[in-house]
């Protein structure tokens, strides 16, 4: 009787923590002070492996009153960030001026701007076991 129960607790237990463990979660974005409602905000989440060359999933949103908002679903425990533009002539691409600044404006996850292009050590952030959400500023 005992073995019998002893499996049973063990069973119950691996499969508990095969809910936890394998839980995906949401990441909701949402850009507060876009400056005009033309164009989009096109959204980019990256982890430390692909941060700023091949998003993991991306997404583009309409503006409406200076906010744009995104949500990534089925996303994995760990770590993230997330980079955004204002695509105000809606040409699917970040513009730049010939000595390469940024024509539009732009944001990443944390919020810390700094002269120079967005690092991962600056926007990175957990996703646990509650969803994300995060108010990003340009």
């Amino acid at each position: 009787m005992m073995k019998i129960l002893a499996t049973i607790l063990t069973a119950s237990l691996m499969f508990i923590g095969s809910i936890t463990f394998n839980k995906k979660q949401t990441i909701t974005a949402t850009v507060i002070n876009v400056s005009s409602d033309s164009g989009k905000v096109s959204f980019a989440l990256y982890n430390k492996e692909t941060f700023m060359q091949k998003p993991l999933q991306s997404k583009n949103a309409k503006i409406v009153e200076g906010k744009s908002t995104v949500t990534f679903k089925n996303v994995e425990l760990g770590e993230y960030a997330v980079i955004c533009f204002h695509d105000k002539n809606d040409n699917d691409k970040m513009d730049f001026e010939a000595n390469g600044m940024p024509m539009e404006d732009y944001g990443m996850s944390n919020n810390v701007m700094s002269f120079g292009p967005p690092t991962y050590a600056d926007s990175k952030f957990e996703v646990s076991a509650e969803g994300v959400n995060l108010e990003i500023k340009f």
